[in-house]
């Protein structure tokens, strides 16, 4: 490893003081600066120490002892100076600790006059044949002794600054927005594998490293960026940083391709061949909990993504949710006939139950998709047009069957909450059709379904119910009375809707008739 030793600079000893600065290791393994934070906070300490020591003169056998930046030891300074040799070595030199001149350089003028400056050497200081300065905003200045042919070589930057005027000495970098950053992006020039230090930084610190490289035209570190952020994880927030900031490279011919199809694919059409196989797995499933746990994950992505989806995407979505809603009615009547077919022998019926309640349970998960999505209207005319499979309803044990009557409570709560907005025939028939079977379960489903909302349910049923015509809204509410006037809590509670039914039929019409009467007098 080659050698690392202090930078030095040229000090007058009569009037400048050496000031002990903290030095910050990469764990990439060279020094750079430490950040701004930590060099004002040091600054900070230091003047407060040096106040309780005014006006004390040192004890006589420390006199000569001054404070410096850390160093490496002999023995191992002793150890490794054979192996130095190249000026691209990659490994890079230790920094120092310097208070330059009082004065800022004449080119910026109007600078604070109290700047909190450090000295950086990177490769061979001896060869050094250039100083960059960079001035922080937060009124860091950092001054690097480097190789002009190393930065010319790496950044265009700089071979840009090079080769306008001859000889250059100096190049100063003035609001600098990460002193920090900058400094290791510099240090990385001296590195003849970039990727390999980036190994042990975390993505947001690349991403800085990356502006900065971008910003010196030192493209072998932004290729090494951009290898590094295709390869690595990204872990929360960081997809979108890091999305961004690979697009402000697209208009470069950097390649930024490979990072970007990690989220986009080169498909211009919704894959909905994908999608829709991911319905049919979760709906063929008979592993209860992957079964229930995908349901509920796929059915919050789709609510997520209603809000961005395209109508394009939207009806191909939509499609593909109604040809699966087709298969499992077709399948779900095919098991009622059987499970209600004298010759079908009792062995054989509980794999066909169990069968029925995993039909009737992925029709509810659909229509709550359907539902969420203002899509479930004809879900509502496929439901109401099942005239036999209510039918075969009764005959089958109402453990087997209660299911399906949730998946009729949940159109009742859509229609209720005007998430869905059937015609009336649609209404009308799917409380003809479906109200009657859902009484028969009532009594079960308050009792043997965790999931089921009473209150919610009976508001669904008896705001459907309200609007019908005011004839249909009699014929269902006497029907529902003379039941409910024999098993009570067995059946729903539907008073509330009684209750405006009865003051639209009894009271209305004699209060419009008063009022116009009062009309009447008037004129």
């Amino acid at each position: 490893m080659a050698e690392l030793k202090p930078a030095t600079a040229s000090l007058e000893a009569q009037t400048t003081k050496i000031r002990n600065v903290p030095i910050a290791v990469t764990p990439e393994g060279f020094w750079c600066c430490p950040s701004q934070a930590v060099l004002q906070k040091t600054a900070k300490n230091q003047n407060q120490l040096a106040k309780t020591k005014v006006g004390a003169s040192p004890p006589a056998s420390k006199a000569s002892s001054i404070q410096r930046a850390p160093t490496i030891s002999s023995e191992r300074r002793t150890h490794s100076t054979p192996t130095r040799s190249k000026i691209n070595s990659e490994e890079q030199r230790c920094l120092s600790g310097e208070n330059a001149a009082t004065n800022p350089p004449k080119a910026v003028n109007e600078r604070p006059q109290k700047q909190h400056k450090v000295s950086v050497g990177f490769g061979q200081l001896e060869m050094s044949d250039l100083k960059v300065v960079l001035y922080g905003k937060d009124g860091v200045a950092v001054k690097m002794s480097v190789h002009k042919n190393i930065l010319a070589e790496n950044s265009t930057f700089f071979a840009d600054k090079l080769s306008r005027q001859s000889p250059v000495s100096s190049v100063e970098v003035a609001d600098c927005d990460d002193v920090e950053i900058y400094v290791e992006t510099v240090g990385l020039m001296y590195c003849g594998d970039v990727k390999q230090r980036l190994i042990k930084q975390t993505v947001p610190r690349v991403l800085r490293i990356l502006k900065v490289a971008e910003l010196l035209g030192f493209r072998a570190c932004v290729i090494s960026c951009l290898d590094y952020l295709e390869a690595v994880p990204w872990v929360g927030e960081e997809e979108e940083h890091v999305i961004s900031s690979v697009r402000n490279l697209q208009s470069e011919n950097y390649g930024v391709s490979p990072v970007l199809k990690r989220v986009a694919s080169d498909l211009t059409t919704p894959p909905n061949d994908t999608f829709s196989q991911i319905i049919e797995l979760v709906l063929r499933s008979n592993e209860d909990r992957g079964r229930r746990e995908m349901k509920s994950l796929v059915q919050k992505l789709l609510k997520e993504n209603s809000t961005t989806c395209t109508s394009g995407s939207s009806d191909l979505c939509a499609g593909t949710l109604y040809r699966s809603c087709q298969i499992c009615l077709e399948s779900l009547l095919t098991l009622f006939q059987q499970a209600t077919d004298s010759d079908f022998a009792e062995q054989s019926l509980k794999p066909v139950f169990r069968q029925i309640a995993l039909e009737a349970d992925n029709l509810l998960w659909l229509a709550e998709i359907l539902a969420d999505r203002n899509a479930a209207d004809d879900f509502a005319v496929m439901w109401a047009s099942q005239r036999d499979l209510a039918g075969l309803h009764s005959k089958l044990p109402v453990k087997s069957r209660h299911l399906v009557s949730c998946v009729t409570a949940r159109l009742f709560v859509a229609i209720g909450k005007g998430e869905m907005l059937p015609s009336k025939d649609t209404r009308r028939l799917l409380l003809d059709i479906w109200l009657q079977p859902l009484m028969d379960d009532y009594n079960w489903l308050q009792h043997g379904c965790r999931s089921f909302d009473r209150k919610v349910v009976e508001e669904g049923i008896g705001r459907t119910i309200l609007t019908l015509p005011l004839e249909d809204q009699q014929t269902i509410l006497l029907s529902w009375l003379g039941r409910f006037l024999k098993v009570g809590d067995s059946c729903p509670n539907l008073q509330k809707a009684f209750e405006v039914w009865w003051r639209r039929t009894f009271i209305r019409p004699y209060a419009e008739q008063q009022g116009n009467r009062s009309q009447s007098g008037r004129s």
